[in-house]
This record gives structure tokens, C-alpha cells and sequence, in this order.
């Protein structure tokens, strides 16, 4: 695989089947990134991926490859505005990333695909409808509508005993941590501690999110609440391990900090790679999250 980016040349071999099918060529590549989580986009209108999961780990890996959190392709959608297909860096499907989501609206303005402030796109979540603020013809902060939380435990899904998991403590081994289980159109276990910078979390991250009370893995967000309107917070991603930042896993943390309360319904959630702005709407019961988007680097891949 060459990777062009600008002037600069990156050399490595792989095999095309492995890649894309038979798919063989050059393929452009935009890299993005929403408050550090990264991702390599590719514009589904241009290109064709036939092989995204093999592709999300290969360009995934930061010493072998591009370097990113995963793989999302831009695509035209029969129902939305635009489609939104999201990989993790071991090559699963994802069913939404809110800072992704972000950058597809990027994307997707600053191109020229739309000169709507307002659009729609489908995800595996469901339809997410992005609010876009540019400056001078370029997004730079996008506001997304996450939708209602989901509380109930067999829809996020976690196995337990009751309709809903807040603040129940689960035996880890040798760690007894409190849980609360939140979706967002994928599993979030959040933890509350007093401070988020000593944790060894990619010995916890790993166990939780392969526990068996997990059947899908989940998420796993730790947070540390600093006042009533803003908290710090770590997360293991499922399929990823730790990243600079999570929309979604933002967005269940500052949930499970109203449901504890330890979080008012507007809070500001800081994470390694920066900040989110979040609201809990209470007329409609949807997460609002506001953050920036911004792109890298674009480049060119031979396959």
C-alpha cells in the first residue's frame, strides 16, 4: 500500500483481495478527526470499498498503516440526506460514533455535497439530524441530535436482573465496580471515580467490555465529576481501546451523571482530545451534543 499524503510517501505491501475484494487502484482518503477521536473517511459517492472491515484494520494501525480510531465511509443514503457507515480499528461494524457523525457533516458541506445547514443522516442507530455551523464556507462546530438514551437492559443489551442498571455494584474480579448501563445506539458502562488520569485502563477496559453480562461487548467510560456542570472522562472504546475522545460514550457518561445525581442537564464533558457540550432536551428527552470537526490531512492510497 502507498500512501500519499501531499508530498510525503508512506510504502507498505498488502494484498488487494485482503482490502477491497478485487477492488484495485487508487483510493482517496480524507483524515478527520472529532475532539482526537480519529477516523480515516472515504467519500462513498467516488469510491468502493468492497471490503471495509479488512480496510479498517490495516489503515488503522499507526505504525503500519494511516493511523486512525477506524474506517468510516461517507455514502448516499435512499432515506436521509447521507449514510454513515462507520469501523473500529479490529474491523467490526460500529452502530454510531457522534464525533464521526460530526465530521461527515464536515465533510460533506465543506465538499459541496449540500449547502443545507440542517441534515439528515442515516446510521445504524437510526437517523441523526446534525445541525452545521460554518465560518467562512468550512464547518467547524457541528451540533447533533444523539436521540433519547436507552435505559431499559435488554435494548442496551445487558444481561441483568432488572429493567434498568444504575449504580449497581458488579464483581470484576478482583474489582468490585458500580455500573451504569446506558445506550446511545451502542453499550456504555459508566463508572464514576475521583480521578481519571491514575486508572490502568487498559487492564479494566479490556475485562469489562468482554464481560459476559455484555453479550455485544460495550463501551466502558469513566468519569470524574469536577462540579454539577462539568466532568472529566476516559473511555475504552469496544473494538478500539482507548481514544482521545467518544461522542456517544460522552453523551451516555453525562446521562448516567443526571440519572446519579452528579450532573445537571447541560454539562460540559472533557475527554484527552477535548471538549463536548451536552443537553438533555426535556421536551423531547434527546441528547444534544455540540464539538468541534476538523480535518487533518487528505491522501491517496494505492491498492
Amino acid at each position: 500500500m502507498k500512501c500519499k499524503i501531499n508530498a510525503f510517501y508512506f510504502k507498505y505491501r498488502v494484498f488487494s483481495v485482503l482490502l477491497c475484494g478485487d477492488y484495485t487502484g487508487n483510493m482517496k482518503f480524507t483524515k478527520m478527526h472529532g475532539a482526537g477521536n480519529d477516523y480515516v473517511y472515504v467519500d462513498g459517492f467516488q469510491e468502493n470499498v468492497k471490503n471495509p472491515e479488512a480496510l479498517a484494520i490495516q489503515i488503522s494501525d499507526r505504525h503500519k498503516g494511516i493511523g486512525s480510531d477506524g474506517l468510516v465511509l461517507i455514502l448516499p443514503s435512499d432515506t436521509c440526506d447521507f449514510r454513515m457507515r462507520m469501523f473500529n480499528a479490529d474491523g467490526s461494524e460500529a452502530q454510531m460514533c457522534g464525533n464521526a457523525s460530526r465530521c461527515v457533516g464536515k465533510y460533506v458541506y465543506d465538499a459541496g455535497y449540500t449547502d443545507k445547514k440542517t441534515i439528515s443522516l442515516e446510521t445504524k442507530a437510526g437517523v441523526k439530524i446534525l445541525e452545521l455551523f460554518p465560518v467562512n464556507g468550512k464547518v467547524e462546530k457541528v451540533k447533533v441530535d444523539m436521540g433519547e438514551p436507552i435505559l431499559i437492559t435488554k435494548d442496551i443489551p445487558v444481561i441483568w436482573k432488572d429493567e434498568k442498571l444504575i449504580n449497581q455494584t458488579i464483581d470484576f474480579e478482583p474489582e468490585k465496580l458500580a455500573i451504569t448501563a446506558v445506550s446511545m445506539g451502542n453499550p456504555h458502562a459508566v463508572i464514576f471515580t475521583d480521578n481519571v488520569k491514575n486508572l490502568k485502563l487498559e487492564e479494566i477496559g479490556q475485562k469489562i467490555e468482554n464481560h459476559p453480562m455484555f453479550p455485544e461487548r460495550t463501551n466502558v467510560e469513566f468519569v470524574e465529576i469536577l462540579t454539577p456542570q462539568k466532568a472529566n472522562m476516559r473511555v475504552w472504546e469496544r473494538g478500539s481501546g482507548e481514544t482521545q475522545a467518544c461522542g456517544t460514550g460522552a453523551c451516555a457518561a453525562f446521562v448516567a451523571g443526571v440519572l446519579n445525581n452528579k450532573l445537571e442537564r447541560k454539562a460540559i464533558i472533557s475527554l484527552l482530545g477535548g471538549d463536548l457540550e451536552l443537553e438533555w432536551d426535556e421536551k423531547t428527552n434527546h441528547i444534544l451534543m455540540i464539538g468541534d470537526a476538523v480535518k487533518v490531512f487528505e491522501g491517496e492510497i494505492e491498492l
